[in-house]
């Protein structure tokens, strides 16, 4: 068997970079042998059948896998129901703690997985490290908010059960990804079946995710070929098929479940439209064609393939796509500078080149770069068809290779006939730079995504499938969560799954232990006055003062700074200097704050001490306010890329978008009990949804928040975020009110206070939110959700009237 090293050279031009080893030492640890991953652990097949699994690029062996049987398939269905119970009954968050936690692996391993994906796989370096590991981390980080919110988004519904999950080979981690964080988000566990062609990164995630400290039997990954896959599809005891793959398959799976009262979601072919009207950017056009096409070497199932194009242009655009695709590069996927590597298995490269036969037979015109391919490995060059008619073979088959087909058109009203001219209906990519007919086109062309100048567009946080005969359900987004929950009815644990709530709280997440060292005896304590948390910086306050703050017991706990009217004045022009939050992604903002909980979390007994020496309420309820503070700070990380708008049905023909946007920079009057989760419960729905802020903590016990200064800037806060000035409340908060360059202001308080705030306020008119009513903050329902969302943003309608 030729060595892993030998392989690297022959695909890396040279000897393994050192960045690269720890791929060749995985493959090594193991032998280049691998059995299944099940309960946790490695395990031998039961029927000893096993087979290659090759590197394209070579055709060399890369290792041998299991070719999984009965019995191994029952183990696998035995582990996830056994693991079952216990994982359906965790609370959402620890199970976002786990996504999370996954997510973390993924990023801290990215180039492991990266280069085992090229490797068996057979596509680019460059599209692995820069495309599919990191959207393999943000489906993860993205399901790890749906875990937190799954209580509230989803109630009344419970998890399936156990899921079976069958994936191709084109985004082998990507689609492992797609597939499992929803369906653990949702509280299922999975026995997932990856390609018989590209197992690799599969394992190796189940092996990591292991060492994450994801309980046994909650991930189980069995490989082997279609024979394995029709084993978990017929299984009894699963309760859920999820399929990505061929329309062929696909169909055998909807007949073999049918009556059996399984769950399915099929995400399967397409034959994707790539429609250019004339009036497009024709150099925008060729740079997409090129993503559309030959990105992965065409072997996408939402890929462009069909080239629409006016007949008016037709012509430049055949040429300008020539020239372009003489530059594109073929090789060896280890080889950062290639646009294209190879085909992932000799069938597959047989089928691209019986159907290219087939178009020349049918009368298509064939164009290829003058250049050759490598000779060695499965290699096929970037193909253009022209002169194709639409009823040809390459116009209306899947052929899933760099073969792009063109056909003309002269009218939108043609252009649209087209493109729904296949059984298909995954995904379309429409080019003009006339919104009115962009929008007028779209919502006629019968697919699942449709993309306006652009294409192959993928992200967590948006629903991903077809229409037709390209599947049904979504993957992705909260209409992705779906797939994985069903109606709660009663309890149990029959082969239907169980009674268990999405987001049940049952177990409590231990904390880290807190880096505090103990202090030394007889020494007196260093004297320490807190200030102010102003632009990113801990400042003294404009007239030196301090104020004490006591224990019950009239004990001196420690002084902080005393605010004044100047000190507000530093803070809103911090808030405004850091204005570009509010244009950060949704996904960043989220990033933010749960770095701030992580490391919150890592500090969660010096924090409840201060809590219990402020209030004397007792270790375990300072902690479990730590707890509770940790919890809602994931919350909000969930719902920074999820608290999204809407589309109104007007009656106009056109769309009108509802948008939430953030109000700006908010003062924040924090109430006086919780000290520490009463300022997070306000301070991180404000931030999440991207407004800046200026925070008076609890004016009788703001340690807490006083001390979170120091989370606040180990945490990547942008400065200028959250500016926070310690004081008297009622009088700092009535200059926040009066401030004309402050958008809003929200006060928890006394009555009195209260209606001062709301006079103040008509300055600038600045919106409001006032209350002196003691709310339960420890309570899920008073102390979040989307009350604080929606008094955090405001709406902007956009009508967009379409139509020529």
């Amino acid at each position: 068997m030729t060595t892993v090293s030998e392989i690297f050279e022959t695909m890396a031009y040279g000897p393994a970079p050192e960045s690269d080893k720890p791929a060749l030492e995985w493959l090594e640890r193991h032998g280049r042998a691998f059995g299944l991953f099940v309960g946790g652990r490695w395990t031998k097949s039961k029927n000893g059948d096993a087979f290659d699994v090759i590197n394209p690029a070579t055709t060399a062996p890369l290792a041998r896998v299991t070719q999984a049987g009965q019995a191994d398939v029952d183990a696998a269905v035995a582990a996830g129901r056994k693991a079952f119970p216990g994982w359906s009954a965790l609370s959402g968050h620890a199970r976002a703690r786990h996504l999370y936690a996954l997510a973390r692996t993924v990023q801290k391993h990215s180039r492991l997985l990266a280069v085992l994906e090229s490797l068996d796989n057979g596509k680019s370096i460059r599209e692995t490290r820069d495309l599919d590991i990191p959207l393999v981390a943000r489906h993860f980080y993205h399901h790890a908010g749906w875990a937190q919110l799954a209580q509230a988004e989803f109630a009344g519904y419970g998890p399936v059960g156990v899921v079976g999950q069958i994936v191709p080979w084109n985004f082998p981690l990507l689609m492992v990804a797609w597939k499992i964080a929803p369906a653990l988000a949702a509280g299922n566990t999975v026995l997932l079946k990856p390609a018989e062609f590209t197992p690799l990164t599969a394992l190796c995630l189940a092996e990591l995710a292991h060492e994450a400290g994801l309980p046994a039997g909650v991930l189980n990954v069995v490989t082997g070929d279609g024979r394995t896959g029709e084993l978990i599809v017929n299984h009894p005891d699963v309760d859920k098929i999820a399929f990505t793959g061929s329309t062929e398959v696909g169909r055998l799976i909807r007949k073999a479940t049918a009556g059996t009262g399984k769950k399915l979601s099929l995400e399967l072919g397409g034959k994707s439209p790539f429609i250019v009207f004339d009036d497009a950017d024709l150099d925008s056009v060729v740079e997409g064609v090129v993503d559309a096409i030959w990105f992965n070497q065409g072997q996408v199932c939402c890929a462009g393939s069909r080239l629409l194009v006016h007949e008016g242009i037709a012509e430049r655009l055949v040429a300008k796509l020539r020239a372009r695709m003489e530059k594109l590069r073929v090789g060896p996927s280890l080889d950062k500078a290639i646009d294209m590597g190879a085909i992932v298995a000799p069938v597959q490269l047989e089928r691209i080149r019986t159907l290219v036969t087939r178009g020349v037979e049918e009368g298509a015109t064939l164009w290829q770069p003058s250049w050759a391919c490598p000779t060695d490995g499965y290699f096929y060059p970037p193909t253009l068809f022209t002169n194709v008619a639409p009823a040809a073979t390459i116009a209306q088959v899947e052929i899933f290779g760099p073969v792009l087909v063109s056909m003309t058109f002269r009218t939108p009203a043609e252009a649209v006939e087209l493109a729904n001219n296949t059984p298909y209906g995954l995904a379309a990519s429409v080019w003009t730079e006339n919104i009115n007919l962009a929008l007028d086109v779209a919502p006629k062309i019968k697919a699942g995504v449709v993309w306006i100048n652009c294409t192959n567009l993928f992200d967590a946080a948006s629903g991903f499938g077809g229409y037709r005969e390209s599947g049904f359900g979504r993957e992705g987004g909260k209409e992705g969560m779906w797939e994985y929950v069903k109606p709660e009815r009663g309890s149990g644990l029959g082969a239907r799954g169980s009674g268990a709530t999405v987001g049940r709280a049952k177990r409590k997440i231990p904390q880290a232990a807190s880096r505090v060292p103990s202090p030394e005896p007889r020494i007196p304590p260093i004297d320490r006055t807190y200030k102010l948390f102003i632009g990113g910086s801990q400042v003294r306050p404009d007239q030196g003062y301090s104020r004490k703050i006591l224990a019950p017991s009239g004990a001196l706990v420690a002084e902080v700074a005393e605010g004044n009217r100047k000190d507000i004045r530093n803070a809103v022009e911090a808030a405004h200097a850091a204005a570009a939050w509010a244009h950060a992604s949704g996904h960043n903002r989220g990033q933010i704050l749960y770095y701030v909980a992580e490391n919150l979390a890592v500090r969660a007994v010096e924090f409840a001490g201060l809590i219990d020496a402020m209030t004397g309420q007792g270790e375990a309820a300072a902690r479990s306010e730590v707890e509770a503070a940790v919890a809602r700070l994931f919350s909000y990380a969930a719902w920074a890329d999820k608290y999204d708008g809407a589309v109104h049905q007007t009656p106009i023909r056109g769309v009108t978008l509802a948008m939430n946007e953030p109000i700006g920079v908010m003062g924040i009057a924090c109430p006086e009990e919780h000290p520490l989760l009463g300022f997070v419960s306000l301070v991180a729905p404000a931030v999440a949804v991207g407004n800046t802020v200026v925070v008076v903590p609890s004016e009788a016990q703001p340690l807490a928040a006083a001390e979170l200064y120091t989370v606040l800037e180990a945490s990547d806060v942008p400065a200028g975020v959250i500016n926070i000035v310690t004081g008297a409340k009622d009088a700092l908060a009535k200059v926040l009110a009066e401030h004309d360059d402050v958008d809003a202001m929200w006060y928890f308080g006394n009555q009195a206070a209260g209606a001062e705030v709301e006079r103040a306020s008509a300055g600038n008119m600045k919106r409001t939110w006032v209350e002196w009513e003691s709310r339960d903050w420890t309570d899920s329902q008073q102390g979040e959700g989307r009350e604080f969302l929606r008094q955090a943003t405001q709406v902007k309608n956009i009508w967009i009237p379409y139509g020529e």
